[in-house]
């Protein structure tokens, strides 16, 4: 049948009338062009450039048609939804816990190739096929060093290389320079590969130097190479005075490296060296050298005139300044005081008149200089305005490390001028095209976001505040307490505590259900004034899950303690709501936990108890306060006069009195 359609199909295209049709078109174009030749009007035809589209334009296409979806966790966690993270802490653990387990699997498959000899893989990736980590040239030779050097074997390249000079091997001047590249950017120690395990050796060196950083409060974290720093006479400067010829590629790298690692001093040494060997710096020697200017001079302006001096020796041999030549000036300058206010606006000046294009590194520094973080009570200056005009719109790549600071410490400029229409323009800038590519790791974003809504609980209305809320959480931000503590103030400051329970929910899904300051705000606000029977029934079940959560034995080290505050708002919290009963456990903790309720707390349960009538509880409540040693004459006077005591009530009631007075006596004797 199938056969049959398609000879008809073939007849059809081979009879006389499609062909006409065709034959007709072409004579009609044919025509066209001759009419128009014979008119004088000449039509080019203008071929189009080829295109060569990114491999990943149309998964990019893709992704720009979906939004992202407020309620899911991150992408991160997508493939696993056991470990889809409820918390800031869950979220650093489970990510952590997934690239360890990368590691592990790159680890065994780099390390034991051969239990992966078989690839079906169609088509060939190489990058996802084992690597060979294990030297492959066992004798001591030029060629076995350059190995190690690719490998990028520290200790192993300088052992050979220690090996070739002892038998008087002759090396080349580019395999030396190879070497002293590896000591240098290492800092003479083998590097911390993800993919490997690190050693213990390596563990011991840095352990001294972690224990010192960890002292220092207020710095950010460091990384494996910040904590490492330049030893005395180290590989690097044993070989390097050791290479009979030098040429400036090895001046050049000594000095980056000296810089890296913190020997400042000793780099502007060797390159007095340099110079007097009539030898000239790249810019990337200088730029290190820019960069150590605050750390080899005390007074700003001597550290201004060296930035300068620097300068003008790149202009003297001829050095071509790039974007990180400016960036790290201005890194400099941010240490210059004043000074670096009237320099900075110079160095743009100077970036601008060599069309040098500015990053977001180059606006951090200058935010950094203009605004100090140490005294946001006085921000005065209008420079952040000037440099929101001037990037707004924008699409930036990276093209410095530290590109990924600005947005958080313009935000924080933002918080500082409590101006949230600057902060919702940073915010759009940061979803212009793929800015958000430049927020950093998860640290930044929380510190950005943050701060962000920070600034919204102060400034913006509760409706605001929320929509914002459930849109940041829990796919961006994970709120930490502080955080939390401001969307408080801000349901308090509009008059929306009804919203409270709903709060508390998602603060014991964030993880905070344990941070007593938190507790305690909330049982403040729902204890503080009486409202409606319903939303005092609202609040009353939330106190009730609070208390399960102090009652909680599943808490380790962030177990709560009842303190009076605590176990008075709940109890207060009950009495407005009329639950009795549960007011009265709570009393009852009070003795168990040795804590002593205040006398307007015991009044207020006096007088729901005088509602019901039930005298019995009233002598219950007056003897509860004398054991725990509180005053109870106007309690008695109360339940005397409030109530209908039978005779051995009475007695009761005097009897608590006499023993309160004694005991009130014996302590006054003691004073």
């Amino acid at each position: 049948m199938s056969l049959r359609i398609l000879e008809c199909l073939c007849t059809i295209m081979t009879t006389s009338t499609f062909m006409p049709k065709l034959r007709c078109s072409q004579n009609a174009f044919l025509s066209q062009n001759s009419t128009a030749a014979t008119t004088g009007h000449k039509e080019e035809l203008v071929i189009p450039r080829r295109k060569t589209w990114d491999k990943l334009a149309v998964l990019q296409a893709l992704a720009s048609t979906v939004n992202r979806d407020p309620t899911a966790a991150h992408y991160l966690f997508q493939d696993d939804p056991y470990l889809i993270p409820k918390t800031s802490a869950e979220f650093r653990v489970y990510s952590l816990s997934q690239e360890s387990g990368r590691s592990a699997a790159r680890y065994i498959f780099n390390n034991y190739p051969t239990f992966f000899e078989k690839n079906r893989a169609e088509p060939l990736i190489p990058c996802l096929m084992p690597q060979n980590l294990e030297p492959q040239i066992g004798d001591v030779s030029e060629a076995a060093l350059k190995e190690r050097i690719q490998l990028r074997r520290v200790k192993d390249a300088v052992d050979v290389y220690d090996q070739l000079v002892q038998a008087g091997t002759q090396l080349s001047l580019e395999t030396m320079n190879s070497l002293l590249d590896l000591i240098c950017y290492y800092g003479d120690r083998d590097p911390v590969v993800e993919d490997q395990l690190e050693s213990k050796e390596s563990e011991n060196e840095v352990e001294v130097q972690e224990e010192n950083s960890k002292r220092r409060k207020g710095r950010f974290r460091k990384s494996f190479e910040q904590s490492i720093t330049w030893r005395e006479n180290n590989n690097a400067e044993r070989i390097f005075n050791l290479m009979q010829e030098k040429n400036e590629h090895s001046f050049c790298t000594l000095i980056q490296g000296m810089v890296k690692y913190g020997a400042y001093n000793k780099a502007f040494s060797v390159y007095t060296d340099l110079l007097n060997n009539r030898m000239n710096a790249d810019v990337h020697t200088f730029n290190s050298l820019i960069l150590a200017t605050p750390e080899v001079r005390e007074k700003y302006n001597e550290r201004g005139d060296l930035i300068t001096d620097l300068l003008r020796q790149m202009a003297a041999q001829n050095v071509k300044p790039n974007l990180l030549t400016f960036n790290s000036v201005l890194k400099s300058l941010r240490k210059c005081g004043a000074l670096g206010r009237s320099y900075s606006l110079q160095t743009l000046n100077e970036m601008k008149a060599l069309q040098i294009e500015p990053s977001l590194a180059t606006f951090d520094h200058i935010i950094g200089i203009f605004y100090k973080f140490v005294s946001p009570g006085r921000v005065q200056s209008e420079i952040i305005y000037e440099v929101m005009d001037e990037i707004e719109q924008k699409n930036f790549v990276a093209r410095d490390p530290d590109d990924v600071n600005f947005f958080a410490n313009a935000m924080k400029v933002c918080l500082d001028l409590k101006d949230v229409e600057l902060a919702y323009r940073l915010h759009k800038l940061l979803e212009t095209g793929d800015n958000w590519k430049l927020l950093g790791d998860f640290y930044h974003q929380s510190i950005f976001y943050g701060r962000f809504f920070n600034l919204l609980c102060m400034m913006e209305h509760i409706d605001v505040v929320l929509r914002w809320y459930r849109q940041l959480i829990p796919s961006l931000y994970y709120p930490n307490s502080e955080g939390l503590r401001d969307l408080l103030q801000a349901l308090d400051t509009d008059n929306r505590l009804e919203l409270i329970p709903t709060i508390w929910k998602d603060i014991k899904k964030l993880g905070h259900s344990n941070k007593p300051d938190l507790i305690e705000e909330i049982l403040a606000l729902m204890a503080r004034d009486k409202h409606s029977p319903e939303l005092q029934a609202s609040f009353a079940d939330c106190a009730l899950d609070i208390k399960s959560s102090y009652e909680s034995q599943d808490r380790g080290q962030f177990s709560l303690e009842w303190t009076a505050s605590a176990l008075g708002n709940i109890t207060k919290v009950f009495l407005q709501a009329r639950k009795i009963e549960e007011a009265w456990k709570m009393i009852h903790l009070f003795k168990a936990k040795n804590r002593l309720p205040r006398e307007e707390l015991l009044n207020e349960f006096m007088d729901l108890v005088k509602e019901k009538n039930d005298s019995v509880q009233a002598i219950e409540l007056i003897k509860l306060a004398a054991a725990c040693s509180l005053p109870v004459v106007k309690l008695a006077s109360r339940a005397r006069e409030e109530f209908l005591l039978s005779e051995e009530q009475k007695n009761a009631l005097a009897e608590l009195e006499v023993v309160c007075s004694e005991s009130s006596d014996s302590e006054s004797d003691k004073e």
